[in-house]
């Protein structure tokens, strides 16, 4: 099958690959789109994986505030050189994470960063949840464990579906930004503001305590 440049811009559009990298890709498939994008993603894959281990030490830090000033995200995003920093792809990709972060809330980077007794008192409640529909323990337990994976992979950033695309997660937002540019990349850290936050809970608790300090002193 003939590959026409049309064919190659709207694979390139899709997929961020170099142009002889689309042609390629689109020829091994015999012009099959989507064969060609799923060969450029799994060559992607394999360029970040190679690249994993090389120290990112530039990079930027970066601000979003959303609503007026209702809404502040602060990010690090790291690459390994001060030349990809500054290149207008790697800034789309710190404004792409920064936006995703304050729209979709994660509470951790990844899985390793989610504290265990966190976690055990999540699967406490779950367990609890189920115990007490009747359903027995070995099938329960299981039930808890597929509820906790799901719970991670919404709450941990890397894991989360993109906002602007939920056909792919950030970590492969990540990796397919790293087979285009060439360089390892990392998001650090990150944190999100919003105004207000916790003021109404922290209002409510104080008023319990001075509820149960009246009622002490009748």
């Amino acid at each position: 099958m003939a590959i026409s440049a049309k064919m190659v811009q709207e694979l390139r559009a899709k997929t961020g690959a170099g142009i002889m990298d689309c042609k390629r890709a689109l020829t091994e498939s015999d012009g099959d789109m989507e064969q060609a994008v799923d060969a450029l993603r799994k060559k992607g894959l394999a360029a970040a994986a190679k690249k994993s281990g090389r120290v990112t030490s530039e990079g930027v830090v970066a601000s979003y505030i959303h609503g007026g000033g209702k809404l502040g995200v602060l990010v690090e995003i790291n690459c390994e050189t001060d030349f990809v920093a500054r290149t207008e792809q790697f800034q789309q990709l710190v404004k792409d994470v920064s936006m995703h972060i304050a729209a979709a809330n994660p509470l951790y980077l990844k899985r390793d960063a989610v504290p265990e007794d966190f976690l055990a008192k999540e699967r406490e409640i779950y367990r609890a949840q189920f115990l007490d529909s009747g359903k027995p323990e070995k099938i329960v337990d299981k039930i808890v464990e597929g509820k906790i994976d799901k719970y991670l992979s919404e709450i941990c950033l890397y894991e989360q579906a993109f906002v602007k695309d939920t056909e792919k997660t950030i970590e492969q937002l990540m990796t397919e930004t790293i087979a285009q540019l060439g360089e390892n990349l990392n998001i650090r850290r990150f944190v999100r503001f919003a105004l207000g936050e916790g003021i109404e809970k922290k209002e409510t608790d104080l008023a319990a305590e001075v509820a149960a300090q009246r009622e002490a002193l009748k």
